[in-house]
């Protein structure tokens, strides 16, 4: 199957659970490519290719299927075992063998999982304030990649209180948020 396919079955089975259960906003089924797609697809031009990416709070796969479509090794973290199931269905029928799910809490897989800053970097969307992220990551030392919506400047001020960090800050190209990328977490 060809990436493009790729990403109309993804788009057609998030229509289908959409339906048992709240993946998304209802309000964006109607432009899945543009909204989340497409969308999560930017982080592609800051994420080195030799990572591979543990995707916090994976939900509905955004971002980390949609980078495993493009071709990272994605590890996806999901708490939530009906979420889980549905990526776990995604990977099946996209045949994404550098995809691996995880139903677990990500404090609990990091606990147990040894994380090399080198070698890994994590992602995330509509998960979490930054200074929950860093809570849950700062001791790995690994690289962020994090899409993030308008109110970036007052979660980086926040997470200044607690934690000393360097970031790169880029408008999305897809909507009115931003993607930050942080480096030097301490």
């Amino acid at each position: 199957m060809k990436i493009e396919e790729k990403f109309i079955e993804y788009e057609k089975l998030l229509k289908i659970w959409s339906t048992k259960m709240n993946l998304v906003a209802p309000s964006t089924l109607t432009d899945i490519q543009q909204r989340h797609i497409q969308d999560s697809a930017q982080l592609a031009k800051y994420i080195p290719k030799d990572v591979k990416i543990i995707d916090l709070g994976s939900g509905a796969g955004f971002p980390g299927v949609v980078l495993a479509i493009l071709g990272w090794d994605v590890i996806c973290i999901e708490s939530v075992g009906k979420k889980t199931n549905f990526l776990t269905e995604l990977k099946q029928k996209l045949d994404l063998k550098n995809l691996t799910i995880i139903n677990d809490r990500i404090e609990n897989f990091l606990s147990k999982t040894p994380v090399n800053a080198g070698n890994f970097v994590f992602t995330a969307r509509a998960f979490a304030p930054l200074i929950k992220i860093f809570d849950y990551t700062h001791k790995t030392n690994c690289r962020l990649f994090l899409l993030k919506g308008r109110e970036i400047d007052k979660e980086i001020s926040v997470a200044k209180a607690d934690y000393k960090f360097d970031y790169k800050l880029y408008k999305s190209e897809t909507g009115d948020g931003y993607i930050i990328c942080v480096y030097n977490l301490k």
